[in-house]
């Protein structure tokens, strides 16, 4: 059965984000994911997590500057130090939360920039980030993210992560393949899935349009879901979707998962 994962950055945002902890618990979530950790004491957020028999699977690597725009730097030439500096702030609190996984954001593609630089610049941060994180049981992870949403974005298409992946090695550097994702870029999301299945260490769902729970748009979920399921994929589906409403009405997708 599929294992879903509350993203307390979009859900429960009802309550203050500490907060968020138990109610995404009281929904019947084992694990929760979140975007960044960094404006709270690793120390607290591990406390909410036993406090509330919670695993932590997934949260970001520092983005840069989000608030001029900045979608993360591990692509962006010249800002290498910066980066090594924002992973390890990351695997300290990797390793206080025990996560396993860091999703390391490769940024926004600066005008006239040269793919082949970003490129090399991107496969040299996810070099040295996978042998740093190594040290701590960390796995860092890569997402092809939709032009919609987020235009300019450099990784866009799964096929593109895919092959930086197998360049670096699908043991040391895994997929975060998103759902919603690939149903704007591409489509064709169950055999995606099916295809990259062995590089893939984490997903994310969200409907389509809207970016609401699943159940509120175009795709067949039920489907989908059951043929994540018979391909024996065994790591977590975080839930990073806008709920329509309120959080906990909007679960009903979930039950037959709990």
């Amino acid at each position: 059965m599929p294992r879903f994962a509350a993203n307390i950055s979009m859900m429960f945002n009802e309550v203050p984000f500490l907060d968020r902890f138990e109610r995404a618990a009281k929904a019947g979530f084992k694990a929760v994911e979140f975007l960044f950790p960094y404006e709270f004491p690793a120390a607290e957020i591990a406390l909410r997590l036993k406090d509330n028999g919670l695993q932590q699977v997934l949260f970001n690597g520092p983005p840069g500057d989000w608030t001029k725009g900045e979608r993360g730097i591990a692509a962006l030439p010249g800002r290498q130090a910066e980066f090594r500096e924002g992973i390890k702030q990351a695997l300290e609190y990797s390793t206080a939360l025990g996560c396993p996984l860091l999703h390391v954001m490769a940024g926004l593609k600066p005008d006239g920039m040269p793919y082949d630089s970003m490129l090399a610049t991107y496969a040299a941060n996810l070099d040295w980030a996978s042998r740093e994180a190594a040290k701590v049981g960390v796995k860092p992870i890569i997402e092809p993210i939709n032009h919609i949403d987020i235009p300019g974005f450099f990784l866009n298409t799964t096929d593109q992560g895919a092959a930086i992946i197998q360049g670096l090695g699908p043991d040391r550097v895994g997929l975060q393949f998103d759902l919603y994702h690939c149903a704007i870029t591409q489509g064709d999301i169950s055999r995606r899935v099916e295809k990259h299945l062995p590089l893939i260490s984490h997903m994310q769902v969200a409907d389509n349009p809207g970016r609401n729970e699943p159940g509120t748009g175009e795709v067949n979920w039920p489907f989908v879901f059951r043929r994540i399921d018979e391909l024996g994929f065994q790591g977590w589906i975080g839930c990073e979707y806008r709920p329509a409403g309120n959080t906990e009405a909007g679960l009903g997708w979930f039950q037959p998962y709990k």
